[in-house]
């Protein structure tokens, strides 16, 4: 029982001088970020990759897997970081950039389904009826001869 508090006691100490308090908004941020990227893990891992991969069509199987794979490097990213390596000099930039491409035509490919498709017929007759038309002379033969008029 004494251990436990003097152990409490020692956290209590250690955890009020770990760190200057002009961070610690920062540090409340970043474990709270911590926490939610846990929870979306943590929910991507409880069901199976073929299972998930099943119900998606092939343009959502590929949004699926770059972001997998851009969570992962900027993670390491994160963790090169942590560990004093300049992670901008590390194969992971090239890797990241790389995802970030591949990305970007996704979503080119997704912006071009999304596009409005242009109704050709709807078109002609719009442009038609928009152009004015020079009423025929009176006594002079015109060229829509054979037209009905409305």
């Amino acid at each position: 029982m004494r251990l436990v508090l003097i152990l409490s006691m020692a956290e209590e100490d250690t955890s009020a001088e770990d760190y200057p308090t002009e961070i610690h908004d920062y540090l409340s941020a970043f474990e709270n970020s911590l926490r939610s990227v846990d929870e979306m893990l943590k929910t991507m891992m409880s069901v199976s990759r073929n299972e998930l991969l099943q119900k998606l069509d092939p343009l959502e199987q590929a949004k699926l897997d770059l972001v997998s794979a851009y969570t992962l490097n900027s993670m390491f990213w994160v963790y090169l970081a942590t560990q004093g390596v300049n992670p901008k000099e590390h194969p992971v930039k090239q890797e990241i950039d790389r995802i970030r491409i591949y990305m970007n035509r996704v979503k080119e490919i997704t912006d071009k389904k999304m596009a409005a498709k242009l109704d050709k017929g709807a078109a002609s007759r719009f442009v038609r009826n928009a152009l004015w038309e020079a009423k025929p002379e009176k006594g002079s033969k015109s060229s829509n001869k054979g037209k009905r008029k409305k």
